[in-house]
C-alpha cells in the first residue's frame, strides 16, 4: 500500500509521539489484505513504542464482517454461502457489510499517546464523523447508547474497534456514494429498524475522492497527528 507523500511534517523530539504513517490505496483493497496490515503495525508498535502510528484510508470489495460477540441471527442468508466474503473478526460490534463507495478509517494508534480510555477513543471517532459531515454543511447525530453517526434517522457511519494494551486496530466506515442493497441481507450493526443511508442521498453527486481529504484532516487534527514519511 502506497505511503501518501503531498502533506509531510518535519519530525523533532517534541513531536515523536505524533508521528503516523499514512497508507491511501488508489484500488479497493481486499478486507484481510488490509486486516494483516494493520495486526503486523499493531505488532510493531507492541515490540517498540517509539514506532510512529499509522493510518489507512481506503475503500473494501464487497464483504461482510462479524464483531467478536456478533450473532449470525443478524445475517440472513446461510454463512456457508455468503453473497459476498463473510469474515469473522476481533473488533467490537455485530455485522457490518463495505464496499466500493464507502470510504474506511484505519487508525493503528498508541492510545498512551492520546488518552488510554476506550470510550474517550470510540467518541472521537464519532467526532471525526461529525466534523467531516460539516463540512459538507450536514449535521449528523450521535444517539445515545450506540454507537455511530446517523443522519435524520438514518445510519451513514459504522464504528468498530479492536485493541491490544492500547494498540488500536479496525475504525470507522463511512457511507458516501455506495450501493445500499448488500444492507438488505442483514441487520446492521445488530440495530433491528435500522435505516442505513449514504452521503450522496443529502449530497447528490458526492464521492470517496471529495470526502477523503476531509476525513484525512480529519482524523489529523483530533487526534494531533503528523503525516511522516516512513524510515
Amino acid at each position: 500500500m502506497p505511503i501518501v507523500d503531498g502533506k509531510l511534517g518535519t519530525v523533532g523530539d517534541s513531536a515523536q509521539s505524533s508521528r503516523a504513517i499514512l497508507f491511501e490505496p488508489a484500488e479497493p483493497v481486499p478486507f484481510e489484505q488490509a486486516w494483516s496490515a494493520q495486526r503486523r503495525w499493531q505488532q510493531r508498535l507492541l515490540e517498540n513504542p517509539c514506532q510512529p502510528q499509522a493510518v489507512w484510508l481506503l475503500q473494501h470489495p464487497d464483504c461482510y464482517t462479524l464483531g467478536r460477540g456478533a450473532s449470525a441471527e443478524h445475517l440472513h442468508f446461510d454463512p456457508q454461502v455468503p453473497p459476498a466474503p463473510l469474515h469473522r473478526i476481533d473488533r467490537g460490534g455485530e455485522v457490518t457489510h463495505h464496499l466500493p463507495g464507502q470510504l474506511v478509517a484505519y487508525p493503528v494508534l498508541d492510545l498512551r499517546r492520546h488518552q488510554p480510555d476506550l470510550h474517550w477513543y470510540l467518541r472521537q471517532l464519532e467526532q471525526v464523523l461529525l466534523d467531516v459531515l460539516a463540512e459538507f454543511d450536514l449535521v449528523g447525530e450521535r444517539i445515545p447508547g450506540f454507537t455511530g453517526i446517523w443522519l435524520e434517522g438514518r445510519k451513514v457511519a459504522a464504528i468498530g474497534t479492536g485493541c491490544r494494551r492500547w494498540i488500536t486496530q479496525h475504525g470507522l466506515a463511512l457511507n458516501v456514494s455506495c450501493a445500499l442493497s448488500g444492507f438488505e441481507v442483514i441487520t446492521p450493526c445488530g440495530l433491528r429498524g435500522s435505516r442505513v443511508g449514504r452521503l450522496c442521498d443529502w449530497r447528490p453527486g458526492l464521492t470517496v475522492e471529495q470526502v477523503q481529504p476531509r476525513l484525512r484532516e480529519a482524523l489529523r487534527r483530533r487526534f494531533d497527528l503528523v503525516w511522516s514519511a516512513e524510515a
